[in-house]
């Protein structure tokens, strides 16, 4: 008796909350009439993000890479955030797909759309912005409260790095993403919020596009104080060294040559502050050097 009426209240409360709706990043409203219960990600931060907001158990499919947390790696993969295969991922029914605005291909998205697929277009422009998926993933599967425990959590370690890194002197950063081409993050990029919370300036914030090319002569000019270059893995990239054929360069002169885990930067999932911990720790200790 005691689990039919755990049941009844269970269908009750999914039922009274109604129709779901939320602004996504596009400024589309997203209209459900019930909560998502088969969500498909379109990228590996999207993943993470929706594990964290307490929705990890909703999600029925996602693109390659999405290997964190490690349940991730058990979820059919429906392509890569840049060619997506859509007879897979419309195989696995879903309810909801929630896609990212700097990687899916619009087309993807108009297409989803078209076939009556649910979308929800998700784009992180400030750290600020992950707090809010948390908040918004776990609203529209119907589980705000696991949501709202997470966003805060976020929030309050957030602060405790605005407050730590504040007022510190100013580091003028050089962000790497790649070398060939040379690419580097332009001022809407989070990244270039990370580097402000820990008391930089991205040198090419002025930049509007995500992640510009830039020339060499470009960063020599800019003088940069740090250069930080994520590349492809847990591994330190060669490619950094290349940096010390020009000893004049202030980074070079004062040994400010750093790499952090792409992971922890390039996906604005919770762990970002795991990254802006490390470049905050690393920007300390060019200070140190002057």
């Amino acid at each position: 008796m005691r689990c039919v009426l755990a049941w009844l209240l269970c269908s009750l409360s999914l039922a009274c909350q109604g129709e779901i709706r939320v602004v996504d990043d596009a400024g589309q409203t997203l209209r459900l009439p019930r909560p998502a219960q088969r969500i498909v990600s379109l990228a590996p931060h999207i993943t993470e993000t929706l594990f964290a907001a307490g929705a990890g158990e909703y999600v029925v499919a996602a693109v390659e890479y999405s290997d964190y947390p490690p349940a991730a790696h058990r979820l059919p993969r429906v392509g890569s955030y840049e060619r997506i295969d859509l007879e897979a991922l419309l195989a696995r029914r879903p309810d909801l797909v929630i896609a990212w605005q700097s990687g899916t291909p619009p087309a993807m998205v108009d297409k989803l759309r078209l076939l009556g697929v649910p979308v929800f277009v998700s784009q992180s422009a400030r750290l600020e912005s992950v707090a809010d998926d948390l908040e918004r993933y776990a609203q529209i599967v119907g589980k705000p409260a696991s949501g709202a425990a997470a966003a805060h959590q976020f929030r309050l370690r957030l602060a405790g790095l605005q407050t730590q890194y504040a007022g510190k002197p100013t580091v003028r950063v050089f962000y790497e993403v790649w070398n060939q081409p040379l690419m580097t993050i332009g001022g809407p990029q989070v990244i270039s919020d990370v580097i402000r919370l820990c008391g930089g300036e991205n040198v090419f914030a002025e930049m509007r596009a995500m992640a510009p090319t830039v020339s060499i002569e470009a960063v020599l000019a800019a003088r940069p104080e740090a250069i930080v270059a994520a590349g492809m893995g847990e591994a330190r990239p060669d490619w950094l060294d290349d940096w010390k054929k020009w000893p004049a360069l202030p980074a070079v002169a004062r040994g400010n040559l750093f790499h952090i885990h792409p992971d922890l930067m390039h996906r604005h999932s919770p762990r970002l502050l795991d990254g802006a911990t490390q470049l905050c720790r690393q920007l300390d200790q060019v200070r140190s050097r002057r």
